[in-house]
């Protein structure tokens, strides 16, 4: 890195995951001036040498300082995380995490986000690392509708720049375990991730808002379906997705209201995928890249953390 990136350099930015690692050298405006990354997420910092190693290894690939202070978020706050940072609760300002940040004991000043809980007992829930995404991408006043695909898809509901309601579905585990570990094993011909497009998985999308509550017969007709001779098994991950996906879509619809505008956080193919179910549904999409909300809800929050700082 230069003498240049070195005067411009003022935090480093972690998005620390249950399997990776992302990290960003940051100047005091949010700009990025040096990334590094890895798969040393919380699962292998709680089964080898813990934490700090791997922060400053990172840190040593960025080029940063001992001095610059780092706000991380993810699953470094977790409770089998590095120092667990408690939740905020809902409802909750997004421009307000920082408040909530814990300061880890080590060398330097290097903090936590929390995550925020829907402390309810009707309707518990939990996000770690999505509320930062959030903040990324939200305005101070926005209010509106966000899906955020993934092994575990958040729908939040946001109010004036605030979480006010989040629901979590377990869309693509749910994927997994039925493809790898129930009778539909023999339905599909690959395992592999929420993916497939075409006509299969347009049906199965129809199928689940047409029968909202008949999801797991539906999810047996299509093992039946191959068996009588009626589908290949060649489509039968596309028609599990549509499925899950429309399953998923559903329950929101009815949670949040809808069709309507929405916001949607993905990245990749699984992102192109529920863009191309939530139209399907009468959503109106705008897509926004989720790793670039990740970058950008830290460098907010670390601006509102340390921006008297940045400027002295």
């Amino acid at each position: 890195m230069n003498s240049v990136d070195q005067a411009k350099s003022a935090f480093v930015a972690v998005d620390w995951g249950t399997s990776s690692f992302r990290g960003w050298l940051m100047a005091a405006d949010g700009s990025v001036l040096a990334e590094s990354r890895g798969s040393e997420g919380m699962l292998h910092c709680a089964g080898s040498g813990g934490f700090p190693p791997v922060l400053r290894d990172h840190r040593a690939r960025l080029g940063a300082s001992d001095q610059l202070p780092v706000l991380i978020c993810g699953m470094a706050g977790a409770k089998q995380g590095w120092v667990e940072a408690p939740y905020l609760t809902t409802p909750t300002r997004l421009d307000a995490l920082h408040v909530g940040a814990i300061r880890v004991d080590t060398s330097g000043d290097v903090r936590i986000l929390p995550g925020v809980a829907q402390a309810q007992a009707e309707q518990p829930d939990v996000m770690r690392g999505e509320e930062t995404q959030l903040l990324g991408i939200t305005e101070a006043d926005f209010t509106g509708l966000v899906c955020i695909p993934g092994t575990h898809s958040k729908w939040v509901l946001i109010e004036n720049g605030g979480i006010a309601a989040f629901t979590t579905y377990m869309t693509g585990e749910l994927f997994s375990v039925i493809a790898q570990h129930s009778i539909l094993m023999h339905a599909v011909e690959a395992v592999g991730p929420l993916t497939q497009d075409g006509a299969p998985f347009r049906e199965g999308l129809a199928t689940a808002r047409d029968m909202p509550g008949g999801l797991t017969a539906s999810l047996f007709r299509l093992r039946a379906a191959q068996l009588l001779g009626f589908e290949q098994r060649a489509d039968g991950a596309a028609r599990l997705s549509g499925l899950l996906i429309g399953s998923e879509i559903a329950d929101a619809t009815q949670r949040f209201g809808g069709p309507c505008q929405l916001r949607l956080m993905a990245a990749g193919s699984l992102g192109a995928l529920y863009h191309t179910a939530l139209e399907a549904s009468g959503f109106d999409v705008t897509v926004i890249d989720a790793e670039q909300a990740s970058r950008r809800g830290l460098a907010k929050a670390a601006i509102n953390l340390w921006g008297a700082q940045f400027s002295a």
